[in-house]
């Protein structure tokens, strides 16, 4: 721009001294007399003053248009100075091929641009998909929302821990969190005011009403500028088994100690205990009137139901060492139901086997008769007198890694509050229970090295669980039970 307007500066210059020397040189031609002598020099000096400004004002044009040429052809010297190439004599040759080398060589910069960049989206894409097969091989639960709380990733074991399908990517945390209030609490206290939350547990019911507990841990996650300025992260675990087994070792050690401090306490009222049923006796056989032969006999009873609860309770308080050998699990819980049969006759309630196999257990054979005796009776006795369905089922099953026994009924179920506390010594909820049944049952399977739990049905009803490790069993299908003859 400032050559452009020195130049046309100039060109105007120039241009208005010509036109002001032909005005003058008009001028004068039309003052002086109309004489060949006069007007001859003149003419000749306007002619040569008119052909000079012409050629001065070509050469000015002649040096505008070709100024572009001339620094192309410097920039061409510098170039071939750069690259080391050798001039040619003509200029225009020179240039020509300098225009070439660098033609050709963009061309390159810009064949390697293209494979920069193609290596680039390709990294970018394997990295993208590195990602996605690092979050789809996640063992937990992943879950990642927006800054306006709207889902935009979810795997597949967050899908599996929600209970949600393919369809929720988009949906709102609210909505997408509608029966898992805890936790949807919890995702808005992190998009809001970025509140971090680690492993903290929750209680989750899956589509099957099944409780299942979840470790969460929710923290803010910076976004892209089109999702907003900060998003939330859900990490889900779950950790129902690892729960299970924590409060079963817990469960165990209490008991164990609670059996340790009271096991002398008990035996000191089952000696109180014989001295009154010895004079409950005594007094039977004196000869008294038929009232205080009534309270004798009463007297008699009360004492003999105390001597049973305080025997069951030195039982439980010192268990005697197991008497392990190969029992027929599908032989003994059918022994059981014979055991139970007028029980079962009693209340009304029809006892369904299910086994699908046999299975071999090394264990103490009388004291898994007790357990799965107590369950069984308790499954009866929870049964209401007005239901219409009375009906206890009892499944053996094999899993890959234990032997289950599950006894289920038709009653109304535990209630949640008592569900950590049933196998406590002396809770009870029946009006003439002791509370040792179950705490008895518990110490029974721990000290086999197995588990028992218990749960409520989807569709009504308690069902206990017991689960028995693997290398205490042997699966046979075609050897026959060392203790019993074959089912029938």
């Amino acid at each position: 721009m400032k050559y452009r307007s020195r130049f046309q500066s100039g060109l105007t210059m120039l241009t208005g001294l010509f036109v002001l020397a032909a005005l003058f040189a008009i001028l004068l031609y039309a003052l002086t007399p109309e004489t060949p002598v006069a007007r001859g020099p003149i003419l000749l000096a306007s002619f040569i003053a008119i052909l000079i400004g012409s050629m001065l004002c070509i050469l000015f044009l002649l040096r505008w248009l070709l100024r572009p040429y001339i620094q192309l052809v410097g920039e061409a010297e510098r170039a071939s100075a750069a690259n080391e190439l050798l001039k040619s004599h003509d200029e225009a040759e020179f240039v020509l091929e300098t225009f070439q080398s660098v033609v050709a060589q963009l061309q390159e910069q810009r064949k390697e641009l293209e494979q920069l960049s193609a290596e680039a989206r390709e990294r970018a894409s394997s990295a993208e998909k590195f990602s996605e097969r690092i979050v789809a091989s996640l063992p937990s639960g992943l879950i990642a929302f927006d800054s306006g709380g709207s889902s935009m990733v979810i795997n597949t074991p967050g899908r599996t821990l929600l209970g949600v399908d393919g369809r929720a990517l988009g949906e709102s945390y609210e909505t997408l969190l509608a029966n898992h209030v805890e936790l949807s609490q919890m995702v808005g206290d992190c998009l809001q005011r970025g509140t971090i939350y680690r492993r903290s547990e929750i209680e989750a019911r899956t589509p099957e009403g099944e409780l299942r507990r979840l470790g969460a841990t929710i923290a803010p996650i910076e976004l892209p500028p089109d999702r907003g300025p900060r998003g939330a992260l859900c990490l889900l675990t779950d950790i129902t088994e690892v729960t299970e087994l924590r409060e079963q070792v817990a469960l165990k050690n209490n008991l164990e100690s609670l059996g340790e401090m009271s096991a002398g306490l008990a035996h000191e009222f089952k000696n109180a205990i014989a001295t009154l049923q010895g004079y409950a006796q005594l007094l039977q056989s004196l000869e008294l009137n038929d009232k205080a032969q009534v309270a004798a006999a009463s007297l008699l009873n009360e004492v003999r139901g105390l001597a049973t609860m305080v025997t069951a309770f030195l039982n439980f308080a010192r268990p005697q060492p197991l008497q392990l050998e190969e029992i027929d699990l599908q032989h003994l819980v059918l022994e059981c139901k014979t055991d139970l049969a007028s029980l079962f006759e009693e209340l009304k309630v029809n006892l369904v086997t299910d086994s699908k196999s046999k299975l071999i257990v090394r264990a103490d054979e009388r004291m898994l008769r007790l357990a799965l005796q107590n369950i069984i009776r308790n499954a009866a006795e929870a049964i209401p007198g007005d239901n219409t369905q009375r009906q206890v089922l009892v499944r053996t099953t094999e899993e890959v890694s234990s032997a289950v026994i599950e006894v289920r009924d038709t009653g109304t179920g535990i209630k949640a509050d008592q569900l950590q506390k049933i196998f406590i010594p002396f809770f009870t909820t029946k009006p003439k229970g002791h509370g040792v049944g179950l705490a008895l049952t518990h110490r029974i399977i721990s000290e086999h090295g197995g588990t028992l739990m218990a749960a409520n049905a989807v569709d009504g009803g308690a069902v206990f669980t017991i689960k028995i490790p693997l290398e205490n069993i042997r699966a046979s299908d075609d050897q026959p039970a060392p203790r019993y003859p074959a089912a029938q």
